[in-house]
């Protein structure tokens, strides 16, 4: 019975040349025993070589399909919940456990963000242009009348179209208004900080002090002394009466890349933490706490009228690329980096004491696909967001004012 098994095995023939440089068949099959048999046609070689010198299985290879295989099973998971949400149920929280992070760290994202980095960059052909990026646009629902070229041949690889410009006038800035949205995108949460924790979306939350990074000294911004009494999130507020306030912005993949600054505000500081690159769509965010402190970010902080003032640009999936326009020093998704650390740099110097100045609706970055952006400011207790959870917004658009 073992022997009808192994003989049912289909036979292979492939071509291989032997060591006199003759092109010769060989048979390839497996017998009852779990060896692979090589059979040469004229006979004169045998050669027989265990199952698992063909293939051996690594540690790699299984992270890959447990974490990919994962990632995909949480991909619907998130799909039903659109589904719901769409029909007006509000959904309980349920967070991931510490082996289902993992697990999904496991996926080699960065690797992945790399090589799709490399893969926009390849030049389309004139012919192919037209059909992959009109396959983009009705997939995501890019909206090309407000590109400032219309037309899909101007665009010689998907980085390109990623990054397109807008018409000036497509994305007029409210003047009305203190602080504007930054990018186009989706309001996930906005409001007050309380007791040092942040909200990411409605339920779950991630410390201020871990995503932002201890604190930054005070020779580059005017932060209060720090004191035994005094927590993180009350060392930001600079004034008295003041309070801290927040709001996140998730970037969908057709939604315009480039993000603006959202107020008249001075850079003083650059930090960027390497990190993982998981998705930061609604559905993970609600299901994994401290995403955000999980994922490579870029936090530049600076002050205002008011205030402390900051702007963070989170990465996710496919977008390990974050560029800051005037930070030509910024070099993100590298290959190595040491967990949990961090590089600071300061645009404050002997020749340039107020940083980089920054005027409202400015263009200050982009990413390479679509991501996440989170502003934490102070600002006084009567100002007010203009905005609603779940919103869609565009760049230029109020957020907030007194």
């Amino acid at each position: 019975m073992e022997q009808d098994i192994g003989h049912c095995f289909c036979f292979l023939l492939i071509h291989v040349k032997d060591c006199c440089g003759n092109d010769t068949k060989q048979c390839l099959r497996m017998n009852s025993f779990g060896h692979l048999l090589f059979f040469v046609t004229d006979r004169k070689k045998f050669h027989t070589a265990p199952v698992g010198q063909a293939f051996r299985l690594r540690p790699f290879h299984v992270l890959v399909a447990t974490g990919g295989g994962y990632a995909g099973y949480r991909k619907y998971e998130d799909y039903k919940l659109e589904q719901l949400e769409k029909k007006g149920i509000e959904l309980p929280v349920k967070l991931a456990s510490e082996w289902e992070v993992a697990l999904y760290k496991s996926v080699p994202t960065r690797l992945l963000s790399r090589a799709w980095g490399r893969l926009n960059q390849v030049e389309l052909p004139t012919w192919l242009r037209k059909p992959v990026y009109s396959l983009y646009i009705w997939t995501f629902g890019v909206n090309m009348k407000e590109a400032a070229v219309e037309d899909l041949h101007h665009y010689r690889n998907l980085s390109e179209f990623f990054r397109r410009k807008l018409k000036p006038q497509a994305r007029p800035v409210c003047c009305l208004h203190s602080v504007i949205s930054p990018s186009d995108g989706k309001i996930l949460n906005f409001g007050q900080v309380k007791n040092c924790e942040v909200e990411q979306v409605k339920g779950v939350t991630y410390s201020l002090e871990s995503f932002l990074g201890p604190r930054i000294s005070t020779e580059d911004l005017h932060f209060r002394e720090a004191s035994p009494g005094n927590s993180f999130q009350q060392q930001l507020v600079t004034k008295e009466g003041n309070e801290l306030y927040h709001c996140v912005i998730y970037l969908a993949p057709g939604d315009y890349h480039c993000f603006h600054s959202p107020t008249d505000w001075k850079v003083s500081h650059r930090r960027h933490f390497p990190g993982s690159l998981m998705s930061v769509n609604p559905g993970v965010a609600r299901w994994i706490k401290e995403l955000f402190c999980h994922n490579e970010r870029v936090v530049l902080t600076g002050d205002w009228k008011h205030g402390f003032f900051s702007l963070t640009a989170v990465g996710a999936t496919n977008v390990g690329s974050i560029r800051i326009y005037f930070d030509q020093d910024l070099h993100t998704n590298s290959p190595f980096y040491s967990k949990g650390s961090y590089n600071d740099f300061s645009f404050v110097s002997n020749n340039n004491k107020e940083g980089i100045p920054m005027r409202k609706g400015e263009h200050l970055g982009e990413f390479n696909l679509g991501s996440t952006i989170v502003l934490i400011f102070e600002a006084p207790k009567d100002f007010k967001f203009h905005l609603k959870a779940g919103q869609k917004i565009r760049f230029g658009e109020a957020l907030g004012s007194l």
